[in-house]
Parts: structure tokens; sequence; C-alpha cells
């Protein structure tokens, strides 16, 4: 017997004196969500009044943050003019702190990046990474002119467990060590006094494909970033769920049987980029060709082939373990690597996919993520743009379709 999907949540305003700031950011919110509306439209899609929606549509005109499109003429009644979002309104800076690069960009109001600086690594020294960090955050803020003034906060997406995994990268003995005692959100704010969010760096991945990828037309998916390592984020019925530990979606930990009497390996040992970068380099290549179109030259192709295979069968099988515990709507996989190899991936994962008995669970949909190699900087930048103008702390709400 089927059952109906529950209606999707949409932003309600209120028409309750004392409720200006929460019904502000119901106006902005369902302009981010439908794009450019009429005031008629917002207040239907608020269900707020007419003359409630239309003074604060004002405001937020008079503040910077909505700006009046061109009027359209041709259709029934009088002609309607269109609110948008203002570019250039606020802005928000996303920073990702990898076990192999630090990103740092500029997020305008309704999502564009406007600076970018990049420093890559071979593992995260922190004695390294602060400093360079420092200075990569004043370039972006000088990029920025003026609007570093319109700066609401930051972001930042990193690793839960930054030191770990010393011996797969390859760094010196002590050199992880001090991730240890470092509060990275409160050494960051410490450089700019700007107030900081802080999300697991595949979470923030996923944040940016619920907002502005794959997430506006599904409710329930697993989401799979491969970058250095395997990674990924869960959303449940349209919200980002973090879960007790910040760690849900830690897909990359889950254990892989190995056979033959060998210890169980894990997702990150089959299907992470540094896995096919270690393989390029021992076959002679740039590790960097694990990332780009000459993973498929024909000199390292069957290194690229052998990882493929791997990786695909090791992502199919905890795809099915997941949907055997979350009834999934989709799989969502995206990664620093090249989009092709991406695609090349999630074919033969479909083929995998193929052979598992699917009898008793719902076999999920395999998607293409929409957002790529910036997904966790950008992720991270959205977590100050919804904590200050979304209308709640429960971040991201979907609208009806």
């Amino acid at each position: 017997m089927s059952r109906a999907h529950p209606p999707a949540t949409r932003p309600v305003g209120s028409n309750q004196v004392g409720m200006r700031q929460f019904n502000e950011r119901i106006v902005l919110q369902a302009i981010r969500l439908h794009g450019s509306l009429a005031k008629a439209d917002v207040a239907r899609l608020t269900r707020l009044s007419m003359q409630t929606a239309s003074m604060i549509v004002d405001r937020l005109i008079d503040d910077g943050l909505l700006v009046k499109q061109a009027r359209v003429r041709g259709r029934i009644g009088q002609p309607s003019v269109p609110i948008a979002l203002e570019p250039d309104g606020a802005y928000t800076i996303g920073i990702k702190v990898g076990r192999r690069s630090l990103d740092v960009l500029a997020l305008d109001f309704v999502g564009h990046v406007r600076s970018r600086e990049v420093f890559e690594y071979a593992y995260p020294d922190p004695q390294t990474l602060f400093p360079t960090l420092e200075r990569n955050l004043g370039r972006v803020m000088t990029t920025l002119g003026e609007g570093a003034a319109k700066v609401v906060g930051m972001g930042v997406a990193a690793p839960l467990w930054l030191g770990g995994w010393r011996d797969f990268l390859g760094a010196p003995p002590g050199v992880l060590d001090g991730w240890n005692a470092i509060d990275i959100r409160t050494r960051i704010a410490a450089m700019t006094g700007l107030p900081v969010e802080f999300a697991k760096d595949t979470t923030a991945a996923c944040a940016a494909e619920l907002v502005m990828g794959q997430g506006r037309g599904i409710r329930t998916f697993l989401y799979l970033f491969i970058g250095t390592f395997i990674g990924g984020g869960l959303v449940i019925d349209g919200r980002l769920h973090s879960g007790p530990h910040g760690n849900a979606g830690a897909v990359g930990s889950i254990p892989l049987s190995a056979g033959n009497g060998h210890a169980p390996r894990q997702l990150l040992h089959a299907a992470s980029g540094f896995v096919l970068e270690q393989r390029m380099s021992e076959r002679g290549a740039p590790a960097a060709a694990a990332h780009d179109h000459r993973a498929f030259d024909a000199e390292v192709w069957p290194v690229t082939d052998r990882w493929l295979d791997e990786a695909s069968g090791a992502i199919a099988s905890t795809v099915a373990t997941s949907a055997a515990l979350i009834d999934l709507e989709a799989v969502v996989v995206d990664g620093e690597i090249d989009r092709q190899l991406v695609r090349e991936l999630m074919r033969r994962t479909q083929r995998d996919l193929d052979r598992i008995e699917w009898e008793g669970m719902v076999r999920p949909q395999l998607l293409e993520g929409a957002i790529g190699t910036d997904a966790r900087a950008m992720g991270a930048a959205i977590l100050p743009l919804y904590a200050h103008f979304a209308p709640t702390h429960e971040l991201f709400l979907k609208s009806e379709s």
C-alpha cells in the first residue's frame, strides 16, 4: 500500500506585533527559494497579509537586501514588479580546511562566488596553515573592497579528525598532533572578530547541494563527496541532519569486508581520490592526474580503470547498506575529481547496484552532484548566510514544489 509523502515545509510568516525580524527573514527565505517574486506572490507564499508583505518588502529594499527588477508586462491585469535578492546586499566567507588544500572564498547574497584563494599542501601542518589562512583572508577582503563591511560572518568546513590518518597521508611523526589542541572556530574567529559557524567538511558540501543543487528537488538523500578521502552528508525530510556528534553521513569509515582472512578495510581505502593519487605516483604519473582529464590518458588508464572498479563496488555496497537503514530517495555523488571521472564512476556503480538483491528494500536513484570542487567552501559560506537571514536556526527549510 503506497503512502503519500507529507507536505514539504515552507516559510510561513505571522501578522502579530513584535515579529518584524522573523517576518523579514520569512520574506527573504521565500525569495531565496523561489527566485524573484511580485509582492502579491510574496504575500501568498508567506501567508502574510498583502499590507504586511508590502511593508516588509519596501523595508528590505531600503535596507539594501532586496531590489526591484524590470516591470513585467503582457499579462492579464496590472503589470507586476518582481522583487529579487540584491547580490551586493551582504557577503559571507567560506573556509575549507582540508587534508590537501585550504580554500577561502567570498559569497554574495545570492550565492555567487566573488573571490577565491587556494593553498595546496601534502598534509595539513597547522604551523603553516593558519598564517597562510590569515593572509588569504586579507586578500579576499581586499578584493571585496567596500563590500568587506557587509560581510556578516564566516563559515568553516573541516574534517572532524583533521589530525587522523597520518600514515595514510604520509605526514611526518608529530606534525598533525597539534590539531588535537586546536579549536579551529576560535582560532579563525580571532583573525577577524567576525562570528564563525562550523560544520564537518562533507556536511558543508551537502548543505551546498541541498540549497543550490539536487536538494531543491528531493527531500531525503545520502550525499557522497570524493575528495582526498570520500565522505558524506545526510538530508532527511528536507533538512540537513548532522547527528548528535555532528558526524552523520560519515561514510568513509564504513567497514568493507576484505575476505581471505584479512582485516576489513574502510570505504575510504577503496573510493578516495588519495588512493588514485598514490597509484598514479607509483606509475610515474603526476599525482594531480587523478583529479583531471589526464586520468583517461592511455598510459595511466589501467590504473584509473582498476580504481573505478574497486571504488564503484565499494560505493554500491555502501548505498545498499544505507538504503536498508534509511528509506532514501536518492544518493547524490559529487567530488573534486574530473566530472567525466565522476560520471564513469556513477555508471559503474549503477552496474554494481544492478547485481545487488533489492528484495525488502527500495533502490534509491543515483544522481550527479551539481556543485563540484567548491562544494565544501560554498557550504561553509552558506552557514552564516542562513544563520543571519533564515527564519530559524534549524537551517535549510524547503519550499513546496
